[in-house]
């Protein structure tokens, strides 16, 4: 799990998500952990959106079209935050874990 700042965050995980397995994504948390985005690979072209934090949704997205809607869910899930955690889950059960809050 790495902090990594917000206005790099989008250019890195459109990088990170097109080099994991299938089924398998990365976690982008506040820095408390109490807001999550989860980006679960589905196939070669689908990612799902997952938000858990002000909204709760899952969205289906292109990877073509993943910038635009993961530019949308940052600004809204973390407005004031600089720093944003990054972690690397193999399987989608991992996703289901308890958070430490700080």
């Amino acid at each position: 799990m790495a902090l990594i700042n917000i206005e790099t965050a989008l250019r890195d995980a459109i990088r990170l998500i097109g080099k994991v397995p299938i089924d398998s994504g990365i976690e982008i948390m506040s820095y408390k952990r109490n807001r999550t985005v989860a980006l679960i690979r589905l196939s070669d072209h689908r990612v799902l959106l997952r938000e858990q934090g002000y909204v709760n949704d899952d969205t289906e997205v292109d990877l073509s079209q993943l910038s635009k809607k993961l530019k949308t869910v940052l600004k809204r899930e973390f407005p004031r935050s600089r720093k944003v955690r990054f972690f690397k889950f193999a399987t989608v059960a991992e996703l289901d874990r308890i958070h430490q809050k700080i």
